[in-house]
This record gives structure tokens, sequence and C-alpha cells, in this order.
């Protein structure tokens, strides 16, 4: 099922939330659809556990073969595992920083990728989609140390990645935040491991308030959306202790306990 974020018409954007069954042992995660002017950009499209669903369900709004983009934010598993059935499903290009640009391929078979590949330089830049330009964000070390957030000036939603991640269920994901302490419960202890360090959160939230955003929407979980919510999450996001600030000596001792074998 999708979930439509934004639609003017001409712009859509729409959100895959539900793609991974329930009962899988594996992270809820989200997708999403960009089209302008019938040009078509598929953002964090995921594993192969949502590759049948998501290539179903996209056809309502645009068929697979004419996807102009797949953008990656990084190159975990749930990004971009499927890398392979897409580059054989669309003719797009992956869109993906230039230090995953030569690991991508790794998921495809020999010779997949080839020339399908824009490498983008640390700084970022723009690209253009239809008769817009989606702003490719430098987010490095949140929590890749190659990584990028896509922002869409038209909808003016921030697509985030991992940053903002809330634990929730793929129903869940569907309701959007409004208030940030609604999803704290859901949302300090992935951000206290996954993220690199509260530096690197300071540069990101100086960043972002130079942009307009109405919505924040990682990769998993729910939306945070209104310009309140949104402020209250870079406030939150730049005063956090995480990753190397919270770490010690104790995390870094020769282990003496065994493995349980067990599964």
């Amino acid at each position: 099922m999708a979930t439509e974020l934004f639609n003017n018409g001409k712009h859509l954007c729409l959100m895959f939330s539900d793609l991974v069954e329930e009962d899988a042992d594996a992270v809820q995660a989200n997708q999403f659809l960009i089209i302008d002017h019938g040009h078509g950009a598929l953002i964090d499209p995921g594993g192969n556990m949502t590759f049948n669903e998501l290539t179903l369900t996209m056809r309502k709004y645009m068929a697979p073969q004419d996807l102009h983009y797949l953008l990656a934010s990084h190159a975990d598993p749930d990004i971009i595992a499927s890398l392979d059935r897409w580059m054989t499903a669309s003719k797009a290009v992956l869109v993906i920083s230039r230090l995953w640009a030569r690991f991508a391929p790794h998921f495809c078979k020999l010779g997949k990728t080839d020339k399908r590949i824009i490498g983008v330089p640390d700084a970022g830049g723009t690209l253009r989609l239809g008769q817009s330009d989606l702003v490719l964000l430098p987010a490095h070390f949140l929590h890749a140390e190659g990584n990028f957030q896509f922002y869409d000036p038209i909808s003016k939603i921030l697509f985030s990645g991992d940053l903002g991640v809330s634990l929730v269920s793929g129903e869940q994901a569907r309701h959007p935040y409004t208030h940030l302490n609604d999803a704290l419960p859901h949302m300090e202890a992935f951000h206290r491991r996954y993220m690199v360090s509260n530096k690197i959160l300071r540069y990101w939230a100086s960043m972002v308030r130079t942009l307009d955003i109405e919505m924040i929407v990682p990769q998993h979980g729910a939306p945070i959306r209104g310009k309140a919510a949104v402020a209250q999450f870079i406030d939150w996001a730049e005063s956090l202790s995480c990753g190397i600030d919270l770490m010690t000596q104790n995390a870094y001792r020769v282990p003496d306990q065994p493995i349980a074998l067990a599964v």
C-alpha cells in the first residue's frame, strides 16, 4: 500500500512502508517514489524482501521500466540489496556516494551496472528530475561514511535516510509524528547507537536549518510532519550524545564468553 506524502497534480511523492511482512525477521523499511511530470526516482529501493511487492504496487503510478533514477542514501543491504533485480527491471541509473560507487556492483551480476552508476562527490549537488531539481545533501557519518539525504524543494520533504528513524511497524509508519515527544521512545536508542557523533549532528543541524522543511521522512518508521515537529527534531539531534561520544574502554576488551550457538 502506498502512502501519498505530496501531490499537486504534477509532482507526486509516495511512501511504501509495509512491504516487509510483519512477522519477518527483518527491520521495517520504507521506500519512496518521486514523480515529476512523468519522470521517476525511487529512493532507497530496498532489499530482495521488498522487490516483488514494490514493483507490483508502484505500477499504479509508474511502470518500473520507466524509472530514471535509483537514489541510494548509502550502500546497506536494506537500501540496495535488490540492485541486481532493478538493473534488469528498469533502465534506471543508480545515484550513490562515490565512496560506494565501486562497491555497489557487488550486489549485481558482472557487467550489469556498467555506465549505470553516478558517483556523487562529497559536497553533493542537484539532480534534475522532470521539471524540478532534487538536492543531494551531504549527511556523511549519519550513519555511513559516504551518506546522502535527498531534499525535494517542491514538496519541502527531506528524505533523511537513517536519521530520524523510529522503530515501529509498517502500519504505524503511515501515521506521522507531529510532536517529537511521541517519537522519542521509538527513536532515541537507535540514534545513540547508529549516529557517529554529536559533532556531525551539529554540522547537519546547521545545514538543514537553511532549508524550508515541512516533513522529515526517514528510511525506517514514521515521518516527522509540520514545521514545529521538524524544528523539535533538529534541536534534539543537535544536542544528542551518540556513537563515539558514548564509547569507553569497557567496550573494547578481549572477550572470554562463548557465543551461544542455538538459533
